[in-house]
C-alpha cells in the first residue's frame, strides 16, 4: 500500500505533535513536490514521501528510520515506499542507500530546508518568499550559521544528482515557497 496523502498526514500526526517538526515535513514534502515537477514524476507520491520521512523522530529519535520502517510495516506500507524514506538516513543511521533520483533528492534536501528555515527567519521579513540562492550560498559558507545543518552531506546529495549546488537550493526555495503558509516562513 502506498498511502494518500490524507493517510499520510493522519500518520504524521499520530506519531507527531511538536510543530517544528510539523513543519519541517511540510517544507520536505513542499521541496519535494517541486524536484518532481522538474523532473516530470510523481508530485503526489514524492511528496507524500518527504512527509513521512521523519516518521518516527519525535518519539523515537535514537532509532531514527529504523522505527519509521516498523511503523511503516505495521501499517502495510509498501517496502519501496519504506525504502525510500530510509535512504534519507544513509550514512547518518541508516545503510540504506539512496538508489533512485527521488531518493538522492530527498537525502539532500532534508538538511537544506533546516538551513533555508534558518536563514528564512533571519530575514526582516522572516521568509522564504524574499530568499535568493545568492543569500542562502553566503549562510552556506558561514559554518557558524545554523552550525548543525550538514554541508557536507548537501554537497554529496547535489554531486549524487549531478546537479549543480545552486539550482538545487533554487528548486527547494520554490518548492518551500509554495507551502509558505504552511510552514510559517
Amino acid at each position: 500500500m502506498i498511502p494518500n496523502r490524507n493517510e499520510a498526514l493522519g500518520l504524521l500526526k499520530e506519531y507527531n505533535s511538536e510543530d517544528h517538526l510539523l513543519k519541517h515535513a511540510y517544507s520536505v514534502e513542499a521541496a519535494m513536490k517541486r524536484f518532481a515537477r522538474e523532473f516530470g514524476e510523481d508530485e503526489v507520491y514524492w511528496g507524500t514521501v518527504g512527509l513521512l520521512h521523519d516518521l518516527d523522530y519525535e518519539k523515537w529519535p535514537d532509532e531514527h528510520c529504523l522505527k519509521t520502517r516498523d511503523l511503516m510495516k505495521e501499517h502495510g506500507i509498501d517496502e519501496s515506499f519504506i525504502h525510500s524514506v530510509m535512504s534519507h538516513g544513509y550514512g547518518i543511521c541508516t545503510d540504506v542507500y539512496p538508489d533512485h533520483r527521488m531518493e538522492k533528492v530527498l537525502y539532500t534536501i532534508d538538511e537544506l530546508t533546516g538551513l533555508i528555515t534558518a536563514a528564512a527567519l533571519m530575514r526582516p521579513s522572516r521568509s522564504v518568499m524574499d530568499l535568493e540562492v545568492k543569500s542562502l550560498k553566503k549562510k552556506f559558507k558561514d559554518k557558524r550559521f545554523a552550525a548543525k545543518v550538514d554541508r557536507d552531506l548537501i554537497t554529496k546529495g547535489a554531486d549524487m544528482l549531478g546537479m549543480e549546488l545552486d539550482r538545487v537550493m533554487e528548486l527547494t526555495i520554490e518548492g518551500m515557497r509554495e507551502a509558505s503558509d504552511l510552514i510559517g516562513l
